[in-house]
Parts: structure tokens; sequence; C-alpha cells
């Protein structure tokens, strides 16, 4: 698994998936809220499997001039 998130994809993905986890314990508390551990894990581990059809990638590519 190559990493295909950049660091401000990463950072975004994480608080929100964060966001969208803390629903699953406090305000409503409903089982969707667990839907957050989807961008939670793809921040944290920096590889989105959504990405790789479309051939997409949020990271810098370094020059090897």
């Amino acid at each position: 698994m190559k990493s295909n998130v950049g660091s401000l994809d990463r950072i975004v993905r994480v608080v929100l998936g964060a966001g969208i986890l803390s629903l699953a314990f406090i305000g409503p508390q409903t089982p969707f809220g667990y839907i957050g551990l989807v961008p939670l894990f793809t921040g944290i581990f920096g590889f989105c499997p959504a990405y790789l059809p479309f051939g997409l990638s949020t990271c810098r590519v370094a020059d090897k001039a």
C-alpha cells in the first residue's frame, strides 16, 4: 500500500472522523457515528482505497532531477 493521502488531507480526515465517531458516544448516540471510523482510519494510515480507481493522490511528489 503506497500512501496516497497528503498531510493536510490526513489532518482533515482524522479531525472529521473523530468528530463523526463522537456521535456514537456523545449527543444523539446513534450507531451511524461509527461511519467516522472510515475517515479516521484512512487518515491514520495515509491510504484511501477510493482514490485508486481514479488515480488520485494528495501526496506531494518529490522531483527527482
